[in-house]
């Protein structure tokens, strides 16, 4: 039987479904886990604000909690918003009874500035649901509150941490989000070791709704997996970055994560082998497609949408070859992971023209370069003696600063076709083709033999 861990969220309901209840249930779905919840207060909001809350009585959230308790067998437990002191107290006796880790993100104030806790809850807070937790997850406004300082620095988060560890939690997590830097970073503290920064590259989005609420879900599904905090915060930190990049625009406001990310990649896998096939077939086909494939071999690699890391890049497990006769040979089925390198260009050229699923390594020389200009395609260049002695001792780091840099030099960044790559000592000169999918490629192998 599939292993189903329960796990339980304890907040309020979001009207417009991307926060609160509504996200933790998504998000512990999406991961594997069985959604129970004990709902504090109804809220009437979308996307642009909260317009009414009604507070669920303190007796009948304790009553959801029992009869959820009683009956299912809970692995992991997470709090949001708990808005009222009567709430807290009520709640903070029957937590003290569990035998499963707890979340606490300390809910108080919405996307859109109504507080979701009162004012009269806050100390409360922190005298009675703070002992409680084996993670706090503050964001930097809330971590002010309850530390009672200003945050402007790293040092200042240190130190914020070490108040909040203070009041009790085993752990805490102090989000990043809200802080003016190219990364987010969110802190990882616990009682007498040094605060470990766990930096994510920003999403340009303004799909935030929910984003806090999904991150301790997500924190709380991985540990009712049986994973370590510390692991599980990594894999939560990953989910929702994935979510982010997914993210939609709902209503007037700001929209929320994809919380179905996950399933969305999933169920693209099966389709993208299919057509990456198919291109291979056609490849093999083409009338002097063996002149275009260089020294080291070529390979085709698709991405999925929303793709992380090489795993969710297909190619070739055997490359794309020729005999001396000029027979193209398939060598090895299409596979996620088969080819880092290509996958790294593919990623690398996403940074810049998110449209882009597709490339294609070709030979370089004077005949091919000629022969892709004079097909009207765009061309990018990058020298590898201008690489950084960092990049250049990474494995597979040309590939990622290369392609990179050749766009970001361009007048024209998601107009390039084609990256070209004049090689260096014991590097083959080579051409990598980028395309929006397997149908764009085609096209623009096409045209280059067309005329080479």
């Amino acid at each position: 039987m599939h292993h189903c861990p329960t796990i339980l969220t304890i907040a309020g309901s979001d009207s417009c479904g991307g926060a609160g209840i509504q996200a933790d249930l998504k998000t512990i779905a999406m991961l594997g886990g069985y959604g129970s919840s004990v709902i504090t207060a109804l809220t009437a909001q979308n996307t642009t604000g909260v317009s009414g809350i009604h507070p669920v009585p303190a007796e009948f959230v304790v009553s959801q909690y029992r009869a959820v308790t009683t009956d299912l067998t809970v692995r992991a437990a997470k709090t949001g918003m708990l808005f009222s002191a009567e709430i807290i107290k009520a709640l903070s006796q029957i937590l003290a009874q569990r035998d499963f880790p707890l979340v606490v993100d300390p809910v108080c104030v919405s996307q859109s500035g109504t507080r979701l806790l009162e004012e009269s809850a806050v100390a409360a807070m922190a005298r009675n649901i703070f002992p409680l937790a084996d993670l706090l997850t503050p964001n930097l406004p809330e971590a002010e509150l309850f530390a009672g300082m200003r945050i402007k620095s790293a040092q200042d988060i240190c130190e914020a941490a070490e108040r909040l560890l203070a009041l009790g939690p085993k752990a805490v997590l102090i989000k990043g989000g809200h802080m003016d830097s190219p990364a987010s970073t969110d802190w990882y503290v616990t009682p007498g070791q040094k605060a470990i920064p766990l930096m994510q590259t920003r999403v340009d989005t303004k799909n935030l709704h929910g984003t806090g609420c999904t991150l301790s879900a997500a924190i709380t599904a991985h540990l009712g997996l049986g994973l370590d905090m510390l692991v599980a915060v990594r894999r939560a930190q990953h989910f929702l970055h994935a979510a982010l990049r997914a993210s939609y625009a709902v209503g007037a406001g700001g929209g929320s994560p994809n919380h179905a990310v996950p399933l969305v990649k999933e169920q693209a896998r099966l389709g993208l082998l299919r057509d990456l096939a198919d291109a291979g077939q056609a490849l093999a086909i083409m009338p002097r497609f063996a002149k275009l494939i260089p020294e080291v071999r070529s390979n085709l690699a698709v991405a999925l949408p929303f793709a992380a890391s090489h795993d969710d890049v297909a190619a070739f497990g055997g490359r794309i070859t020729c005999t001396r006769r000029g027979e193209v040979i398939l060598a090895g089925g299409p596979e996620f992971g088969a080819s880092s390198h290509m996958a790294r260009v593919v990623l690398a050229a996403r940074k810049i023209n998110p449209k882009l699923s597709c490339a294609l390594n070709i030979v370089m020389n004077e005949s091919t370069v000629g022969a892709v200009k004079r097909a009207g395609l765009t061309i990018a260049h990058f020298n590898r003696a201008d690489e950084p002695e960092l990049d250049r001792e990474m494995e597979g780091g040309t590939m990622d600063w290369g392609t990179i840099t050749a766009l970001e030099r361009h007048k024209t960044p998601c107009g390039v076709d084609a990256v070209v790559d004049v090689g260096g000592p014991g590097k083959e000169p080579m051409i990598r083709l980028l395309a929006a999918d397997t149908a764009d490629m085609l096209g623009k192998v096409r045209r280059i033999l067309d005329i080479f």
